[in-house]
């Protein structure tokens, strides 16, 4: 399923549809779960489940609802599972997408666990006119379009934002002497949700022992 795209003052974000999706589902079957547990064995037993249904839906939320590419005129921002990446565009040197998202930089090189590249058969149903309004670097000139480039898997279109508001960057003369402002690359660990996940593993552990 293809990618959710939403811009506002100036970021474009990208994260697939299908994890929306899918932790909508589980958030719901979650809560059904409480309640059938609720009603079935009375509230002691639903108190020993909540940890592990909070478990569940927050690796949900963590793995498939938060992840997202978010690109800026200040760089391309990373947001995975357990930390987010900032890359600011003078450190970046390449993008690639054959197998999700990848950006190769000054520091070292970092994968999107947002924009997984999709399989080859989107990328064969492509038309022509759709392959020429791709900027010459998602195209490879001996085998055609990557699959990872296609602009409507999550891969292709974070792949497309970044490589436009680059090429922008460049055209501008703002890269024509890049300075990297950090000895290494900028990473925010997520420290509130990982702090919770903790604590809910801990009761969760709690409730076999009880």
């Amino acid at each position: 399923m293809g990618p959710m795209a939403a811009s506002s003052a100036g970021v474009q974000q990208f994260r697939p549809l299908f994890g929306r999706i899918l932790s909508v589902g589980v958030w719901a079957v979650s809560a059904v779960v409480l309640v059938v547990v609720i009603v079935g064995s009375g509230w002691p037993a639903a108190v020993g489940a909540l940890p592990w249904l909070l478990l569940l839906s927050g690796a949900v939320w963590a793995s498939f609802w938060n992840p997202r590419v978010a690109v800026d005129v200040g760089g391309v921002h990373l947001v995975n599972v357990t930390r987010t990446i900032d890359v600011p565009w003078p450190a970046l040197q390449a993008v690639d997408t054959k197998w999700a998202l990848t950006l190769q930089t000054a520091y070292g090189t970092y994968t999107a666990w947002a924009a997984p590249a999709p399989g080859g058969v989107a990328t064969a149903r492509m038309t022509m006119r759709e392959a020429k309004a791709l900027p010459a670097a998602s195209v490879d000139l001996a085998r055609g379009i990557r699959p990872g480039d296609h602009p409507d898997s999550p891969s292709g279109a974070a792949a497309l934002a970044v490589r436009r508001q680059w090429a922008e960057l460049r055209e501008a003369g703002h890269l024509d002497a890049p300075q990297l402002e950090h000895t290494r690359v900028p990473v925010r660990w997520h420290v509130l949700s990982l702090s919770i996940g903790g604590v809910l593993i801990a009761l969760c552990v709690l409730t076999l022992l009880v």
